[in-house]
């Protein structure tokens, strides 16, 4: 542990003048790190003048290294002076100089150059990064049949240049830091100056700069961080890989969180009307866009309380069915040696080890599963009369309306509150459903996402309930929402004049 610590001392010293004091400091911090490319030469036709070089190989643009850098080093003189340096020699405009081992430390690891020279106190940090990474692909979590198709990916730079592709505005601002004490995760906060309230921004910034891990690999990581303090089952942050759905956040005032190594972007603040939106809704007319949404919340509803309206149907109240059903349910169930509770039960699990397995198995096994869970554990089970007909429609049905929701984690949430309706139906059948709906209502209606309703615009403050019901269940033409959502800056919700320019 002394080690530790000893490491930690030296990267909090300064640089120093004498070149050689500098390679020990490097070498003690660094060893062991057999993809640092380290290099000691002297330079110029006097070669009077010793230079360091550090990098590491895989993370930069060994070219530009070459050419950039090292050539005019060796083809000048020696006695190099700072001014000399960089109005002569680097021919990289993105350089600064440095007076911390730190820095120059960090700065190697997260893919610059860093040149040390004799008898100067600091050192050139060079950005020469070039991470591999997957290249800008078709968006595969929130597909769409219309609009644009790319995506984001786990480079930082090409998702915040994503955006400004989309939204060419001197007051789209871009705050970069790191988190993680080890990882030392660059992470970027994006906003529009204008319009993203001032204490949302100041808030975010705020609560990230609290955030003391070893490490952050991810913005699922970074989500899970921010919100430790709500205790529920919902998101209280939306996550997209679209680029396009993150500008229009942007536009209606929201901040944006992205995070190196992920291909995902945080969106707050957010309200639970969000996840039921598509980027096809604002592509398609609105009266398609508005059929769409209409079926989603009907899927929402069903993907809840399915399962546990029929336990409290069939289990407490068969009488309010009518007689042609009700003895087709008594016909299904015949032979069945389980409670109606417990059959429900074993279908609803066997079908979340399913989905678990489908997401596991590679590409090329997916279609197995679904071969496994219609002939084997739906048909076979009926057969074998383990569970009846009618909890295999109601279950499957029950699946199918999570999956037309556009938000796969947002559905994380109806998966675990419909064994909690399952449950209340089972002790107190219809009282129980109501209940329980009750229940995730009031907790619905108590959350807040950085002082915005996370029922909004059902609860709204305000007059921001007249102008947000225009992109709510119903989604009114493009030229009909003249105005932004309630969480806007105050005095910039104007988005489109009557004459048909926004602001």
């Amino acid at each position: 542990m002394d080690r530790f610590h000893g490491r930690d001392h030296k990267l909090r010293g300064r640089i120093s003048g004498n070149l050689r004091q500098n390679i020990e400091y490097i070498e003690e911090v660094m060893r062991d790190c057999n993809d640092l490319i380290k290099k000691e030469f002297q330079t110029g036709r006097e070669k009077n003048t010793k230079i360091y070089i550090l990098y590491i190989d895989g993370l930069v643009n060994v070219d530009m290294i070459q050419e950039s850098i090292v050539k005019p080093l060796l083809l000048e003189g020696g006695g190099y002076e700072k001014d000399v340096l960089d109005q002569r020699i680097i021919e990289s405009a993105d350089r600064k100089w440095i007076s911390k081992m730190e820095e120059a430390v960090t700065g190697v690891l997260s893919g610059c150059t860093v040149l040390f020279i004799d008898g100067i106190s600091q050192a050139v940090l060079i950005s020469t990064k070039f991470f591999p990474n997957r290249g800008v692909q078709t968006a595969d979590q929130e597909a769409s049949v219309v609009g644009p198709k790319d995506s984001f990916n786990e480079s930082l730079r090409t998702n915040t240049a994503l955006i400004r592709r989309r939204i060419r505005d001197t007051r789209l601002k871009v705050i970069q830091k790191q988190v993680g004490t080890r990882s030392k995760t660059d992470y970027a906060l994006m906003y529009i100056e204008d319009l993203a309230p001032e204490e949302v921004v100041s808030r975010v910034e705020e609560e990230i700069g609290e955030i003391c891990v070893d490490g952050m690999f991810d913005s699922g990581m970074m989500e899970q961080f921010l919100e430790k303090k709500c205790k529920t089952p919902f998101p209280m942050y939306q996550l997209t890989q679209r680029p396009d759905k993150t500008a229009s956040g942007l536009m209606e005032g929201r901040v944006a969180v992205i995070v190196d190594n992920s291909p995902m972007v945080i969106l707050l603040p957010v309200t639970i009307h969000m996840f039921f939106q598509a980027s096809d809704d604002y592509y398609n007319r609105w009266e398609t866009a508005t059929f769409a949404r209409i079926l989603r919340y009907i899927s929402a509803f069903l993907a809840v309380g399915l399962p546990g309206f029929y336990v409290a149907i069939a289990g407490f109240h068969p009488e309010i069915l009518p007689t042609p059903f009700l003895l087709a349910l008594v016909s299904a169930r015949e032979g069945v040696p389980f409670p109606v509770v417990v059959e429900v039960i074993l279908m609803e699990v066997a079908f979340e080890l399913l989905r678990e397995a489908g997401i596991r198995l590679p590409g090329q096994l997916g279609g197995t599963i679904g071969v496994v869970g219609g002939l084997i554990v739906g048909q076979t089970a009926v057969e074998a009369h383990l569970v009846s007909t009618i909890v295999v429609v109601v279950v499957a049905l029950t699946a199918i309306a999570s999956f037309s929701i556009p938000n796969e984690i947002f559905t994380g949430a109806f998966r675990l509150l419909k064994f909690f309706l399952i449950f209340m139906c089972a002790v107190w059948g219809l009282y129980g459903f109501f209940l329980g709906f009750l229940a995730v209502f009031l907790h619905l209606f108590h959350l807040e996402s950085y002082g915005v309703p996370y029922m909004y615009p059902t609860a709204a403050k305000g007059d921001g309930k007249v102008t947000a019901v225009q992109d709510y269940v119903v989604r009114a033409p493009l030229s009909h929402m003249k105005l932004r959502p309630e969480f806007t800056r105050r005095g910039a919700r104007r988005r489109q004049k009557e004459d048909g320019n926004g602001q």
